[in-house]
């Protein structure tokens, strides 16, 4: 929809959270990353948030599990049962591997991160196997994949992982132990494996809590839960290059409230704060689910009108002074009105011949709209 067309405005405004739009601006390949994990393959093999970290464990991982045995094979002649070959062959390919995964990290498919585990542990199983050995320190290294799912992959990958794992040691110790003691010792991985699971996630959880609290206080405006400064710049240089990419017009509306020191030197600043709040609100029912609405500070609020020209800009502005206005709480405000690229193809230009505007909605009398 054309929003200089507003005869259906009313069906379509709905706004966001902040939060949400952050996340939007500041992570624009989040929608992107789902839409790609739709369906049970795509749901197994799906990439991490964290592509960084899983990258560097995995890495990690790979050189550690070389490392060890060769030194092992090397010192202790018996660590390999006679099958040094084939322990030479596996040290190289987990070393060459670690080496590719950590210089070249951006090579790695987002696919290989959910597939990572159960090669690892089918290498961590045949090297048991080949060398006869179902000691614990052997049947340790399973930890590897399994902590590296939990990590990293979700709760249904990881549960996946761990009963492959619980699943392939099983074979390997049942044809290496008595049937007794295979079974205590699958019993005893199993419920280890389970318990770092339930642990990491239970960390994980609680740091996704602490990380979310701390990125609504970077991207939201505490008193109005509006986007604050820092995201709405965000905002504005994201719907900027989207309108250099494709020519589709943006606006920016300034919006200030009239007198509001009188407001807290008359009432206090409770009053005032609960003026902004109820601003706004008023905001947030004048635009569409499209838009982008956030506090600069002060009594300064901007809007980001997406795919709006200056005609259509004026319009949706007027309507803003006049809900304010209508909103029986004693409030008036002054807009100012800049699209591009008309007014600026930058955001700094936009900036200012928005506020510039605004500037001239105060000097002509407050309580109107004016346009760069």
């Amino acid at each position: 929809m054309n929003p200089t067309d507003t005869s259906d405005r009313p069906q379509q405004r709905r706004h966001p959270g902040a939060l949400a739009w952050g996340r939007r601006v500041l992570h624009p390949g989040a929608d992107g990353a789902a839409a790609r994990t739709r369906g049970p393959l795509g749901r197994l093999l799906a990439p991490p948030n964290d592509r960084h970290g899983a990258t560097r464990a995995m890495a990690v991982m790979l050189l550690c599990g070389a490392a060890f045995m060769a030194v092992l094979s090397a010192a202790v002649p018996s660590f390999a049962n006679g099958q040094m070959p084939l322990t030479f062959a596996i040290v190289a390919v987990l070393g060459i591997c670690g080496l590719a995964v950590w210089w070249r990290p951006q090579g790695v498919p987002g696919w290989a991160y959910g597939l990572a585990p159960y090669p690892a542990a089918a290498t961590v199983m045949a090297s048991n196997l080949a060398t006869s050995d179902a000691s614990a320190g052997a049947q340790l290294f399973l930890l590897w994949p399994v902590l590296y799912a939990a990590m990293f992959l979700s709760g249904t990958q990881t549960a996946l992982v761990l009963g492959t794992v619980v699943a392939g040691d099983a074979v390997v110790v049942a044809s290496l132990l008595e049937s007794s003691v295979a079974v205590t010792d699958t019993a005893g991985l199993a419920t280890a494996l389970t318990i770092a699971c339930a642990v990491i996630f239970a960390l994980r959880r609680r740091v996704a809590h602490l990380m979310g609290a701390l990125e609504r206080q970077a991207l939201e405006d505490q008193l109005t839960g509006l986007l604050n400064r820092r995201a709405l710049d965000a905002a504005l240089a994201a719907a900027l290059a989207t309108h250099r990419r494709s020519a589709v017009p943006v606006a920016l509306l300034t919006v200030d409230l009239d007198n509001f020191k009188t407001v807290n030197d008359r009432n206090g600043h409770a009053a005032g704060d609960t003026a902004l709040r109820r601003v706004a609100d008023v905001l947030r029912a004048c635009i569409r689910a499209g838009d982008v609405l956030g506090r600069m500070g002060g009594d300064e609020f901007v809007v980001i009108l997406a795919d709006c020209d200056r005609d259509g800009a004026r319009r949706v502005a007027e309507e803003i002074r006049a809900a304010v206005q209508d909103a029986d709480a004693g409030l008036t405000v002054s807009v100012g009105v800049a699209a591009a690229p008309g007014d600026g193809a930058d955001a700094d230009s936009l900036s200012r011949a928005s506020d510039a505007a605004l500037y001239g909605a105060k000097l002509g009398g407050r309580n109107r709209v004016v346009t760069a």
